[in-house]
């Protein structure tokens, strides 16, 4: 049997503090949650208040040497006369927003509006049904998704609403209540596919020959419709390529995606904002961060006060007394900490953009996408002296505002490959051209991936067919025979 004994090993184990982590999660997170984050802590923590410097001039200064002796339990300990210091320091050293209140921020302003499924159940409560009808009609628009279509089967609706809500109904009581769904607008909404979306807003449309005939093409020949077999269709249906061709118009005006009309999807409508701005002044990159959406931000007062108020009476304190300080003072403590997260966090991302700016100049000058360098995380980790994982967060759902239009930021990112010259060349560039040459071609003939790959090389990017085939899938470009146009 082996002998039991006790050994000593030295290990060194990598912890991050509670301040650490919040700091990262609060670097990951967009502008718009950030202020959703900053209000929860307001709430959560009284010691922490929105200010600006024309409501109190000057904040006195909290000495961080003193940071130990904030974290100790014995009350007696405390040097009171350091922890409230009455040295004066200008208020921007405990604002997380030290931005001048007349910097002027322009913003694209964005307008409410209801999600189509609040209208769609505004108009369901107009119709004459009964209350039953009406409840089966609300968990039908419920499981309409995003694009307009019906996400759930009928006999999978029957279930739900026996086992959720006990309705017990037949699929013929829900087909009928769909159909009435159906009928509401926008035109399409409700289906159980494309074709019957499609179908359904054909049916909708005054009636000509033309509307009659994508009518049959839709429910006899659309799958022969949606490989692009037009001439198997002329001879089925014995139509020529001009009529073949209007009936096509008719189909090509019609929204395959009714849910996202006016640009609204069930959700409501999804706000953008900007976490950086760059603009060019006189020929030069001027960026700032969006740091309004983040409130002035500073230590209570009423909270020093009462910390002063109990320095004066210490000797007399009582037991509970001396509790409530302790909780005065971490409820000041975890302020300060997330108030230095925030500006922490404002540096952070002003450094990593800064360096995005500088390394993609010549495509912020003049937004053109084929002025992109090709980078990775790890350029820019090198550039600012931080960790590939701090700028994958700084860098994820956070968007710039250019004078082209706004980004997100990860879309500077791409991968780099060698042209004919020996010059590494972003892929982001080739994808650009890729789809400049797809929507330059002839309609009728249009290229096939080979072909691509060849003009590509022509040009002076030489690549492979099947890397062709990729790049034009993450376009989302379909393959030459279902480009095909009449």
């Amino acid at each position: 049997m082996a002998a039991m004994r006790q050994i000593q090993k030295l290990k060194l184990d990598q912890k991050l503090s509670p301040q650490q982590i919040q700091l990262m999660k609060l670097i990951q997170i967009p502008t718009q949650e950030l202020e959703e984050r900053i209000e929860q802590e307001i709430q959560e923590n009284p010691a922490i208040e929105e200010g600006s410097e024309n409501e109190e001039k000057e904040q006195d200064e909290w000495d961080q040497d003193d940071q130990d002796n904030a974290d100790s339990d014995n009350l007696d300990d405390v040097n009171w006369d350091e922890y409230l210091s009455d040295d004066e320091v200008p208020a921007y050293k405990t604002h997380a927003n030290n931005y001048s209140s007349d910097d002027e921020e322009r913003t694209i302003p964005i307008a409410f509006q209801d999600s189509f499924i609040e209208r769609l159940q505004t108009q369901i409560g107009m119709r004459d049904l009964t209350e039953q009808e009406l409840d089966i009609a609300y968990y039908v628009i419920g499981s309409i998704g995003d694009d307009g279509l019906l996400e759930r089967e009928v006999r999978d609706i029957v279930d739900d609403l026996a086992f959720n809500r006990s309705i017990y109904v037949t699929e013929e009581e829900v087909e009928k209540v769909l159909s009435i769904v159906q009928e509401l607008d926008p035109p399409g909404i409700g289906a159980r596919n494309l074709q019957e979306c499609l179908l359904l807003q054909l049916k909708r449309k005054p009636q000509s020959p033309n509307v009659e005939l994508a009518q049959k093409i839709l429910t006899k020949y659309y799958d022969a419709f949606i490989k692009k077999h037009y001439k198997k269709m002329m001879e089925s249906l014995n139509i020529s390529e001009e009529e073949l061709k209007a009936a096509q118009e008719e189909i090509l005006k019609l929204n395959p995606k009714p849910g996202n009309v006016s640009g609204g999807g069930s959700r409501g409508a999804q706000n953008v904002i900007p976490d950086f701005f760059i603009t060019i002044n006189d020929g030069e990159l001027e960026m700032r961060l969006n740091s309004r959406n983040a409130p002035e931000l500073r230590i209570s007062r009423d909270y020093r006060e009462m910390l002063e108020h109990q320095k004066a009476a210490k000797d007399k304190a009582t037991k509970s007394e001396k509790e409530a300080v302790r909780f005065i003072k971490q409820k000041i403590d975890n302020a300060r900490w997330f108030i230095d997260a925030i500006m922490q966090r404002q540096q952070t991302l002003l450094l990593t953009m800064g360096s995005i700016m500088k390394y993609q100049e010549a495509y912020f000058l003049s937004g053109d996408e084929r002025d992109l360098r090709p980078m990775i995380l790890k350029d820019i980790a090198e550039e600012v002296d931080l960790d590939i994982s701090t700028i994958s967060r700084v860098t994820s759902n956070k968007y710039v505002q250019t004078p082209y239009g706004t980004k997100l930021l990860k879309t500077f990112f791409s991968e780099s490959m060698l042209n004919s010259d020996g010059e590494e060349v972003s892929t982001k560039e080739i994808k650009k051209i890729l789809e400049m040459a797809i929507g330059d071609e002839e309609k009728r003939k249009p290229l096939t991936d080979q072909h691509l790959a060849e003009l590509l090389k022509e040009k002076g990017y030489p690549i492979a067919r099947r890397t062709v085939a990729k790049y034009r899938e993450q376009l989302g470009l379909p393959v030459a025979r279902l480009r095909k146009e009449l």
